[in-house]
């Protein structure tokens, strides 16, 4: 029995720890973008739902601390699986997470289980319309503008529309029959100037609802027209001395100007449609579904599919809009895509071109590309080989090779004003660094500063010498220059007969040209392919290295220089005295004693005296001699 509960411990333990291991790994590759998290457990039910302006920042505290809340202890040892949605700011991310703890109602979300939804404003479907706030939307045909984050904000809008334009504040019917009768009289508001007194027939329709308009526009977030207005009051404020007034309407106008109306993750306008975008590479495709519920986006999910042979989006698309509409049994009519699939007459695809449809679908695309991008890193820690392979086939169809470029070497030159000149070459292999096998080069045929003959000289004396110790070719190299440095490689390779069996391009670095042999137009990639990011990361190695070798002997040369121009002092003395003293500047302040117990007192002396002659007025006294002759 002892035994029998020790193995069910232990065995818990084990699940345990790989679920620890699951969230981790899920945490390491979440992005530094605002969104909102959703915590699942070990069935699937959802646990939790919070929003973040930084995901990664923001869920990574519940496992990096102690929580002193013992419902948040319980919580965080229940997760087993993170999601997530990407938004634009971190007020659509505050919006979505009410919408979605409204929808599903999660366990240990508690102050937003209510029935309390954020405020709109409403222009109400009649014949003179009142605006008014409002946490209810109703389909009578009113316009629904928002939601806002804060009451405030909406109560400020409003200040502002009805300082501009004279509005109704009652609920009568104003129809053109009672009017005409004289059924209403004018209110206090009338003779406060609020309202222009539409009951009466003193407020023309056709005046009111272009003031209408103008308030749509203001709401909307188009406050051009109602700027200028308000800019010309303030301007007549202040020239009749009335600063506070015009002091007043100036911070309308500064609230005006900063204000964003627009929700990406809310909008009463688009109802009960499932949005659908692909992300596709060479191995897979990610197709993101967001479905909208009365405006607002109550779910979203990213299916990721393996290619078997040559697919394309359009057809990957179909099969999964099909699956996943399945799966979420969603009855939607109207869907909106980034491109025209067929799905049967009995529903609607819409491609959206501009406004608040391309906006949703936008963001369907955004959460794509981020679940793309978390399941390579996740990939590239769990799983190298299948990382690997994606890059190098990624990396074959980006530059048009025969094969994948499994190994690749990139050369630089490195001199200044001709001296010292070297070259370097450094050496990827599936897409990582192989330090053991980079290569530097003193250049030994040229002279002065002609980076086109060096790169010939260094890139024919690397393939003669892998062809005559019969090493492995690359499949791809490198040149760090224009079409310049690319043609001096190209004939090394033509003395070598390697023209057509190696591919070659080189790079410039202004703005990332890739340069191909025979072809005057470069090729520009993606600054965000991985692609482009490997072949600089080649570059900025080769540059590195080539950098680096070039200091050290431009530092040696310079150490080494005074002391072999001292006769009797050679090469084999000076590695010596280096070795034991460090600097010349040791050297020359050394005691006798300390240098010949290096080097001998015979050449101790010699060194002793080149240095006493260098003293005075840093020439050698032979020097001085001659001068007072």
């Amino acid at each position: 029995m002892i035994q029998e509960k020790f193995l069910k411990n232990k065995i818990a333990s084990i699940f345990e720890a790989m679920a620890n291991a699951s969230v981790t790994l899920q945490i390491s590759t979440l992005p530094d973008s605002p969104g909102v998290y959703q915590y699942y457990d070990k069935d699937g039910k959802l646990l939790y739902v919070g929003k973040a302006k930084n995901l990664k920042k923001r869920v990574s505290s519940y496992f990096n601390k102690t929580q002193d809340n013992g419902k948040t202890r319980i919580l965080v040892k229940k997760i087993t699986n993170i999601k997530h949605i990407v938004v634009k700011t971190e007020t659509d991310a505050l919006l979505l997470e009410n919408n979605l703890i409204k929808k599903y109602q999660p366990r240990y979300n508690v102050m937003l289980k209510d029935d309390k939804s954020y405020p709109w404003i409403c222009i109400k479907n009649e014949r003179f319309p009142r605006v008014f706030p409002t946490r209810r939307m109703i389909k009578d045909g009113s316009e629904y503008y928002g939601p806002y984050t804060s009451m405030k904000t909406v109560h400020t809008l409003l200040d502002l529309i009805k300082g501009l334009y004279p509005l109704r504040t009652c609920n009568y019917d104003l129809s053109e029959e009672k009017i005409r009768a004289g059924k209403y009289k004018v209110c206090l508001e009338f003779h406060l100037g609020n309202c222009a007194g539409p009951c009466e027939g003193l407020y023309s329709e056709k005046e009111y609802h272009e003031n209408i308009e103008a308030i749509r526009n203001i709401v909307k977030g188009n406050f051009k027209d109602s700027l200028h207005k308000f800019k010309s009051q303030m301007k007549d404020l202040a020239a009749d001395l009335k600063f506070e007034q015009a002091q007043r309407v100036k911070e309308k106008i500064d609230i005006l100007e900063n204000y964003q109306s627009k929700s990406t993750v809310v909008n009463s306008k688009i109802n009960n449609v499932d949005v659908f975008s692909i992300i596709s590479d060479e191995s897979y495709a990610y197709v993101n579904f967001l479905q909208l519920s009365h405006g607002a986006i109550i779910r979203s999910h990213t299916l990721e599919i393996k290619k078997k042979l040559d697919e394309t989006d359009e057809e990957l698309l179909q099969l999964a809009i099909v699956e996943i509409r399945q799966r979420f049994n969603s009855l939607s009519k109207e869907i909106y895509v980034p491109f025209e699939v067929e799905l049967g007459e009995d529903i609607k695809t819409h491609v959206p071109k501009l406004g608040d449809k391309k906006a949703i679908l936008d963001l369907s695309e955004r959460n794509a590309k981020y679940y793309r991008m978390e399941r390579f890193k996740q990939a590239k820690i769990v799983d190298p080989d299948r990382h690997e392979k994606r890059i190098m086939a990624q990396m074959k169809k980006d530059l048009r090779l025969n094969e994948e470029p499994r190994h690749i070497e990139c050369f630089d030159n490195s001199n200044i004003q001709g001296t010292n000149p070297v070259a370097a070459c450094v050496v990827f292999k599936n897409g990582k660094p192989s330090k053991k096998d980079y290569r530097k080069f003193n250049i030994k045929t040229v002279e002065g500063p002609d980076d086109f003959a060096s790169m010939e000289e260094v890139v024919y004396r690397r393939y003669k010498r892998l062809l005559e110790e019969e090493q492995p070719l690359p499949q791809l190299i490198i040149i760090d220059g224009g079409k310049g440095q690319l043609s001096s490689a190209l004939k090394s390779l033509d003395k070598l007969e390697l023209r057509g069996k190696i591919a070659i391009i080189g790079i410039a670095k202004r703005l990332e040209e890739l340069f191909y042999p025979n072809d005057p137009i470069p090729l520009y990639l993606d600054k965000k392919s991985e692609t482009l990011k490997i072949i600089q990361q080649l570059r900025n190695e080769a540059h590195r290295f080539g950098i680096t070798f070039h200091r050290s002997k431009r530092s040696k040369q310079a150490l080494n220089t005074e002391l072999e121009t001292i006769p009797g002092i050679g090469e084999k003395t000076v590695v010596e005295l280096l070795k034991h003293f460090k600097s010349i500047k040791r050297i020359a302040s050394a005691s006798f004693e300390d240098i010949s117990t290096v080097i001998g007192s015979s050449r101790a002396k010699k060194l002793i005296e080149h240095f006493q002659n260098m003293k005075s007025d840093g020439k050698p006294k032979e020097e001085r001699k001659d001068n007072k002759e």
